[in-house]
């Protein structure tokens, strides 16, 4: 686990290298880029909400005319942007954002953007040794949970079930394979900081339960034990890498 950088702002500029989803704009520092909105805007409700509009565009990008379908494409986006940002941030920089004052645009391609203004270091915590040093994982753990899950995905999901009837065993069920995606991508980066993560976060209500991980040399493999329908979208869609089923289920029955 690299150690929290002693009292000196985080340098969120290093996120960016893994991916555009791990990208996390702290420029200008006074004020948010033109086309911003506060991000709890995003978790509005209602025909003109922000995600009603999106879920609209991407309904018809993806050629289905099922919203649940959509809402829950949709819905899996943007959970693993947000771990996307939390893990590589507390794996790569030893500290978590809290986003409570960020700023989003939804682009028209690709992940939504994300600013947020300069943040209150964390102090690095101090063990009984009375020598600083960098925060546990189970400090780590606790700031993803706070930040990441009761943050951003609890107001998502109220916000996507606004939209669309989704379950909540299904948009948690998404928030385990979107955590599980990213670390996919950190293994290549921090695989032991970041397997330490997911499976403390997944050991943990409300994730608990959502499916089973397994690490190992040749990388990490999720199956979660609910459906986030993307085999609707049509006979050649398949499944999801992470799906609860063998086979495609028949197109009649309903899951999540």
């Amino acid at each position: 686990m690299n150690p929290a950088p002693g009292l000196r702002p985080p340098d969120y500029a290093r996120l960016a290298a893994v991916g555009p989803y791990f990208a996390l704009d702290t420029a200008p520092a006074d004020r948010p880029p033109e086309g911003f909105r506060p991000l709890a805007e995003l978790y509005g409700t209602g025909p003109d909400a922000p995600l009603a509009a999106r879920l609209r565009v991407v309904a018809q990008r993806l050629g289905t005319d099922e919203p649940r379908v959509a809402a829950s494409i949709l819905h899996l986006g943007l959970a693993a942007r947000f771990w996307s940002v939390g893990l590589g941030s507390a794996v790569l920089l030893g500290t978590v954002p809290t986003l409570e004052h960020a700023w989003v645009r939804i682009p028209d391609q690709g992940p939504l953007d994300l600013w947020t203004p300069p943040e209150p270091v964390r102090p690095p915590a101090v063990p009984s040794s009375g020598t600083a040093a960098g925060p546990t994982a189970g400090t780590l753990a606790d700031q993803l949970h706070e930040a990441v899950l009761l943050g951003q995905l609890e107001p998502l999901a109220t916000a996507v079930r606004a939209a669309a009837p989704l379950s909540r065993r299904l948009l948690l069920g998404n928030a385990a394979s979107a955590l599980a995606g990213t670390l996919r991508i950190l293994d290549a980066h921090a695989p032991v900081a970041a397997r330490t993560l997911v499976a403390e976060l997944l050991d943990r209500p409300p994730l608990a339960g959502s499916g089973t991980l397994r690490t190992g040399p040749r990388g990490t493999a999720f199956r979660r034990n609910s459906c986030c329908l993307y085999y609707r979208l049509g006979p050649g869609a398949g499944l999801c890498g992470d799906c609860c089923f063998s086979t495609p289920p028949g197109r009649g029955k309903r899951n999540g």
